[in-house]
């Protein structure tokens, strides 16, 4: 297949560049305002309790709790008629907004202290005061209908300051935010990525061959996202990591095709002849790792969750497009280029001192490999495997062992910077308005309007229960077992629907923390006199947490096993990919354990940035190890490929394992250097949640390209010698009719490696 697909692409390489360029104006044209199409939700699962009871508001009691908030501080200081909110004006201004939220379609249950007077609604110094209001519909619909009133609920409005918070707020902010963070991810990485390149390749020409492929992946991601979005919800956190995958991905698979290329030119190959063995050679390389890094991205699907199955969406089409336009894109470019890739070498001019003589720089040129630094380390760490290979292991479980004590959250208002409107609106909430209750919790009865009784004595049951601090309904406010106020006409309207109830529940302390869900399984188990959903943070989160339980061994169970099979069948080996998994597992252990470090016990805030976080997001550490565990397949086969070959070729373990990290350790620590680049820029972000992932892919992808690839990796070899390519006979018999095999590159020129001073060198008994 990839010989026929290196003449198809000499002979038409020309038409595959018209073709690819008319995708990428499309392509581009079509999918340039996907971002207006993305949810900023997901995060709840559709089956779950929680969602149901969200949902049965909308059907069934439009006039459920209030999600929208509007602060309103008086800037007149009052005008002798009383308070500051008491005065005149502010009382027509305010009693003016009231109306106009009243008058809106979406919007119900205005509540607002203009009218009513209700003294929970004014700040105690006298100079703030809130109105409350529920818009209603799905997170489209609430979008919608916020863009149509955001002008009349922020900024002064006659002697009011307005600033409007709640969940809709919070999700327009993120939405706002999170598109800022995506330009200027682009604008500080792509300068430094572009100079690195530069570096590396030492010529122009080269350096921005792999920008192809981020281009072609890019684009195509962007078309495929459009067009999911038109018929399922997609999260709009999946674009930004689209951006920072394209790049990374771009990155990794022009390094490996470019560097390959250019080392067949130093053959004395036609380009012609040169471009095929690529393709043979590292092509398949890439075809591996593509599929290796989809499967790893495509267990997010079996989670129920619309915010994790968006990073399927987009890694998959990144992944997909990045490995297309490496084996035909780039390939076809450089037919194009030919022997030009080493034009403009910006490194020509530069010398270096080498045994006390001046010798010029082969302009950066990461094909040039030999007996170099790579080779040395590698024939070290095999001198010493054991020792090695057991510090770095300790290492890493001691930076795994701080997420033992993880807590877990769901992203809210603590995912934007403190300085953030929607966070200055819940400080605000808390200090000057103490009495006024935080519904962390709902109960509702879709079915059934409860009588007076039945909520009475629902209510009293409820706010008996450990943890609970109040419960609000159509029967009163209750508190421990006893009401304490007595309900307004007003607030029973509320409560009862037609056919349907609901009751808010205030919990103690921490809606996400241990004991509220803790209080939400015992609420649950109060008898209800009918059928009822408990719904609110705490609930979610309880829910969250349960079905995310029940999908992770089948996610676990894809990505072990697809490595397994992929591995086996690139190398024949039964020990290599049980290898694999089990240091891409210890890698990231260490990894989570350095996140909850950071993010949860709030360490390096100068160095990261600051952020509100007390816990870890809950869906982040499953999105780090799918992206995280396909990113250090990527590596590892990028490696392996080396090796095999060189073993195939010299017939040792010892010298195919230190020829195959010397011909790729530049490589890798290049490709992970420039991948962290984007990270860094990713960490910049205003949102917690991305920077806890910018941050957990950049430690993930340092420790795979130092610790794993350079010590355990030849250490762990070494110590399995000739064991690494074993494999009882079914199996071989297995890889030898399905087993897709490396091609062999042309004959090189030049010295035997196996005459290398370095390899020359004394080691242990070679197997």
């Amino acid at each position: 297949m990839f010989s026929r697909l290196g003449i198809l692409i000499e002979r038409r390489h020309r038409l595959v560049l018209v073709v690819t360029g008319l995708f990428i104006v499309a392509g581009g044209i079509f999918g340039i305002d996907v971002g207006g199409h993305l949810g900023v939700g997901g995060f709840y699962a559709a089956g779950n309790e929680s969602t149901q009871a969200d949902e049965a508001f909308d059907k069934v009691l439009p006039a459920g709790p209030h999600n929208l908030v509007v602060v309103a501080t008086s800037t007149g200081g009052g005008d002798g008629s009383g308070a500051a909110v008491d005065s005149a004006s502010a009382t027509r201004s305010g009693t003016e907004l009231t109306q106009f939220l009243q008058q809106q379609e979406g919007i119900t249950t205005v509540v607002s202290y203009w009218v009513g007077q209700d003294p929970r609604l004014r700040s105690t110094d006298g100079h703030t005061a809130l109105v409350l209001a529920r818009i209603t519909g799905n997170e489209d619909r609430r979008k919608a209908t916020l863009a149509r009133i955001f002008h009349r609920i922020s900024g002064e409005h006659d002697g009011l300051t307005l600033k409007p918070g709640g969940q809709p707020a919070v999700e327009r902010e993120v939405t706002v935010r999170s598109k800022d963070d995506l330009k200027k991810m682009e604008l500080l990485a792509a300068p430094v990525i572009a100079l690195i390149l530069l570096f590396v390749f030492g010529s122009l020409v080269s350096s921005l061959l792999p920008l192809v492929i981020g281009l072609t992946a890019f684009v195509g991601t962007l078309v495929t996202l459009r067009v999911l979005a038109m018929f399922t919800d997609v999260s709009m956190y999946s674009l930004n990591i689209a951006t920072a995958l394209s790049l990374g991905l771009a990155i990794d698979y022009g390094l490996f095709v470019v560097t390959r290329y250019r080392e067949e030119l130093d053959t004395g190959a036609t380009v012609s002849a040169a471009v095929s063995s690529t393709i043979l050679t590292a092509g398949r390389t890439v075809l591996f790792s593509a599929i290796t890094v989809a499967l790893s991205l495509a267990a997010l699907l079996v989670f129920p969750l619309y915010y994790l199955r968006s990073f399927a969406y987009a890694g998959i089409a990144v992944v997909a497009f990045a490995g297309l336009s490496a084996i035909v894109v780039l390939p076809a470019v450089l037919m194009l280029v030919g022997r030009r890739v080493d034009r403009l070498d910006v490194a020509k001019g530069f010398a270096r001192f080498r045994n006390g003589e001046v010798v010029p720089v082969p302009g950066g040129r990461l094909s040039r490999s030999g007996t170099g630094r790579w080779h040395r380390l590698a024939l070290f760490v095999m001198r010493h495997p054991g020792a090695l290979a057991l510090a770095v292991v300790t290492v890493l479980i001691i930076l795994g062992t701080p997420f033992l004590g993880v807590r877990f959250a769901l992203p809210d208002v603590s995912n934007l910077p403190a300085d953030s409107e929607s966070s200055q609106v819940v400080a605000q909430l808390r200090s000057d308005f103490p009495r006024l209750s935080t519904d962390a919790m709902y109960i509702v009865a879709p079915d059934k309007t409860l009588t007076p009784k039945q909520t009475a004595d629902y209510a009293t049951a409820l706010s008996a229960v450990h943890g609970v601090a109040s419960v609000q309904s159509s029967a009163g406010t209750f508190v421990h077992g006893a009401l304490i106020l007595p309900v307004t006409p007003q607030a029973a309207a509320i409560f009862d629907g037609p056919s349907a109830s609901w009751l808010s529940v205030g919990l103690d302390g921490d809606p996400q923390g241990e004991q509220a869900s803790t209080t939400v399984a015992d609420v649950r188990a109060v008898a209800a006199p009918t059928a009822v959903l408990v719904g609110g943070v705490a609930a979610h989160l309880l829910d969250t947490q349960d079905t995310l339980a029940e999908a992770l061994p089948y996610a676990l169970a894809i990505v072990a096993g697809s490595t397994l099979v992929l591995l086996f069948l690139f190398t024949g080996s039964v020990l290599i990919p049980i290898k694999a998994v089990v240091l891409n597992v210890l890698s990231l252990t260490a990894t989570f354990g350095a996140a909850v470090w950071i993010f949860q016990d709030g360490n390096l805030k100068g160095l990261v940035g600051d952020f509100q976080t007390t816990a870890v997001e809950l869906t982040t550490p499953i999105l780090l190890f799918a992206i995280a565990f396909g990113l250090s397949m990527d590596y590892e086969l990028f490696l392996l490929s080396r090796i095999k070959e060189e073993y195939h070729r010299l017939g040792d373990n010892t010298a195919a394992v230190a020829v195959g990290l010397e011909k790729t350790g530049r490589l890798v620590t290049y490709a992970a250097l420039l991948f962290v680049i984007v990270m860094v820029a990713f960490a910049t972000s205003q949102l917690s949640v991305l920077k806890l992932v910018g941050v957990g892919l950049g430690l993930a992808v340092v420790m795979d390209a130092t610790l794993i690839r350079a010590i355990l990796v030849p250490a762990v070899m070494r110590i399995a010698g000739k064991a690494n390519w074993w494999a009882p006979p079914p199996l071989r018999a297995v890889h030898r009719r399905f087993g897709l095999h490396e091609g062999e590159a042309p004959a090189r020129r030049g010295r035997n490696t196996l005459t290398s001073p370095a390899l020359a060198r004394p080691l242990p008994t070679t197997n």
